[in-house]
């Protein structure tokens, strides 16, 4: 049975081992630097920095989604952007990713959110075709920019 809620602060530990194996799915096992205090404080504190959902198989956590909200100016409306979605390989195929983005989506609605955004790899094709069969587009137009570490730095040092 599939069970879907908000994650607690004690779930930090399981958050954490998620996200540590979304980053070995997507080949970079060492970017995955979060601790469990990171994700206390941000996800957890008096101002969140994220939200999570951690979804439960027969009381047992198998995947989860973190996500934040952002703001639309051209809509003049929040929207939710998903950052992370992952569900253990032996539980894929029983619709726990689809039901993890469908809550989503209703949060979106009924929180007047006027986007539901994320992103995948290129070369996670799985993925790709089973988000378009849900009907969300590729924006080919947009392209990411990230500014990190040693550059991000620099940046903010710049007049």
């Amino acid at each position: 049975m599939l069970v879907i809620r908000a994650a607690q602060p004690d779930d930090v530990g399981t958050i954490l081992k998620l996200i540590r194996a979304l980053a070995e799915y997507e080949h970079e096992p060492q970017a995955a630097l979060a601790t469990e205090e990171d994700l206390l404080r941000d996800g957890f504190s008096v101002d969140p920095k994220f939200r999570c959902l951690i979804a439960e198989w027969d009381g047992a956590p198998v995947g989860f989604a973190l996500y934040f909200y952002n703001y639309s100016t051209w809509k003049g409306r929040p929207g939710i952007y998903l950052e992370d979605l992952f569900v253990w390989p032996e539980y894929r195929g029983k619709g726990i990713g689809k039901a993890l983005l469908l809550y989503l989506a209703r949060t979106a609605v009924a929180e007047n959110c006027g986007r539901y955004e994320w992103q995948v790899l290129d070369w996670n094709t799985p993925a790709i075709e089973f988000y378009e069969g849900l009907g969300a587009k590729r924006m080919k137009e947009w392209l990411p920019m990230r500014v990190e570490g040693n550059a991000l730095l620099e940046l903010a040092k710049k007049s």
